[in-house]
């Protein structure tokens, strides 16, 4: 695969090795849905088609993406979170326009050691346009134009959803890309609880279960002690392992990041 020049399907393929027995099937079928979508990316629906291209691993240049149309907004920086291996650091961050509801992530990259250049402070709004990469959920953004300084105070916690409704937003965006492993959700309300299962998240009518190893486990129980037992409004991303949570908002409207 990595000879066809397809990264993506090799990546999911090594993969494989060390995903749970239990789950292997799981993976297999969503494996060979990829590479039988690819079989006839021709006859598919442009922005599916897209999106089958990007999960195979050819990817669209920054400025090819930003020679297409751009959405203005005031971007909400919602949280980011740095990983690294070996190879790179990668970068994620999570925006979402304020007057459009609309999210987006903006991807990074640095080498061994060295931070990406791409940096918003979480709390921060800024009026910019952004350029989406074609999908057929369109996400991964790239920063284009800014336009004046950003906001010199936080707005505060953003606006969110319950769990349920986290839930029923993943389905949506599954439905458009069966590869997604997740979908960003600002969940409002919600009470941190450590049960027999594990952390879970519930606003008293639902719930939904932290993904394990997402969250290191002094960051859950700062969490704990963050909400006291009270609602809080937290940023994450929501999939089928459960939810990721990226930042925290205090009582008097301070972002506080979780990655560690």
């Amino acid at each position: 695969m990595v000879d066809a020049q397809a990264p993506g399907l090799a990546a999911r393929a090594r993969e494989l090795a060390h995903t749970p027995q239990d789950s292997q099937l799981e993976e297999y079928a969503l494996l060979h849905l990829l590479a039988g979508a690819y079989g006839r990316v021709d006859e598919l629906p442009a922005p599916l088609a897209a999106t089958v291209r990007t999960r195979v691993g050819f990817s669209t240049g920054a400025d090819e993406v930003l020679a297409g149309p751009t959405v203005r907004d005031r971007w909400h920086v919602l949280g980011s979170r740095d990983t690294a291996d070996d190879r790179l650091t990668t970068r994620r961050i999570w925006l979402r326009g304020t007057k459009t509801g609309r999210p987006a992530l903006l991807l990074s990259f640095g080498s061994p050691g060295r931070a990406p250049e791409t940096a918003l402070p979480t709390g921060q709004v800024l009026e910019a346009e952004l350029a989406f990469h074609p999908g057929a959920r369109p996400l991964r953004a790239v920063l284009g134009t800014r336009h004046g300084e950003p906001a010199p105070r936080s707005p505060g916690p953003p606006a969110g959803v319950s769990p349920a409704e986290a839930v029923a937003g993943y389905g949506e965006a599954v439905a458009d890309d069966p590869w997604l492993e997740a979908w960003p959700a600002v969940l409002a309300g919600v009470v941190p609880v450590l049960g027999p299962d594990g952390w879970q998240l519930t606003d008293g009518r639902s719930a939904v279960p932290l993904k394990r190893g997402a969250t290191p486990e002094p960051a859950l129980w700062r969490l704990a002690a963050l909400s006291a037992g009270h609602p809080v409004t937290l940023f994450g991303e929501y999939g089928h392992a459960g939810y990721a949570p990226v930042t925290a908002w205090s009582a008097d409207g301070r972002a506080i990041g979780l990655d560690r």
